[in-house]
């Protein structure tokens, strides 16, 4: 297996509704760290429609400088790197504010999407981050669109966009979904994955548990190729 990934966290604390403090961040990153996780992905969530760009960057950087400032004091945690988790809006590819918004200051995005079903025109809007912008989307949490409706139509639709998908470790873990889950892995038409934590209690780092299962059902080749998705991301210029 390759370097492991979780591109959806939100650990940064007091900026959401994930962690409270710097305490359970860091508890959330030893959580990760003992699961093989060696690199995540801070996602605090940005709704165009209630904050600022300027306001949430600032309120995220106070955050990420608090985070690695207790971070310097251990060991072994994965490697922070900060994103933001960006709830779809009418206008989205025509915005000057994604640049700041996007993975480690690179070219993906993720993106929260509205409830199903999306019209053609967010279809369109998505098309258009990568090919107006340059910004790559990474469509955040697939299966809370898709599972509900056990339907292809979703992930054929979007395997036709510039984009790419990314699952959460519940998917694979729940009995009702777990075969579907691999399916779509499988068939290459979920890239990246992410835990979505927000806790250690209710909604817990639990990639590992999910790797474990992949690995079990599909192989280290699957493995291998989502490492591979992965570090395409993080190093794309």
């Amino acid at each position: 297996m390759g370097i492991v990934v979780d591109f959806h966290s939100h650990v940064l604390p007091g900026v959401d509704d994930g962690s409270a403090s710097v305490k359970e961040s860091i508890a959330m990153l030893q959580r990760m760290a003992r699961q093989g996780v060696q690199q995540v992905v801070a996602t605090p969530h940005f709704y165009a429609n209630h904050d600022s760009p300027e306001n949430f960057l600032e309120r995220r950087y106070q955050a990420e400088q608090r985070l690695r400032r207790e971070m310097a004091d251990y060991e072994g945690l994965p490697e922070l790197i900060v994103g933001a988790e960006v709830h779809f809006f009418s206008g989205i590819s025509q915005s000057d504010c994604l640049k700041g918004l996007t993975i480690g200051g690179k070219k993906c995005i993720l993106i929260e999407m509205t409830d199903v079903p999306w019209s053609e025109s967010k279809y369109q809007e998505l098309s258009d981050i990568q090919v107006k912008r340059g910004i790559t989307p990474i469509i955040a949490h697939i299966d809370r669109y898709i599972s509900p409706f056990r339907t292809l139509r979703i992930p054929e639709k979007l395997a036709e966009l510039p984009v790419l998908v990314q699952a959460n470790a519940e998917f694979f873990l729940q009995r009702s979904t777990a075969r579907f889950a691999l399916r779509l892995l499988q068939q290459d038409k979920i890239q990246l994955l992410g835990s979505d934590c927000h806790n250690l209690t209710s909604r817990p780092p639990n990639l590992g548990e999910a790797l474990a299962v992949i690995e079990r059902r599909l192989g280290s080749p699957v493995l291998d190729r989502i490492s591979s998705y992965g570090q395409d991301v993080l190093i794309s210029d």
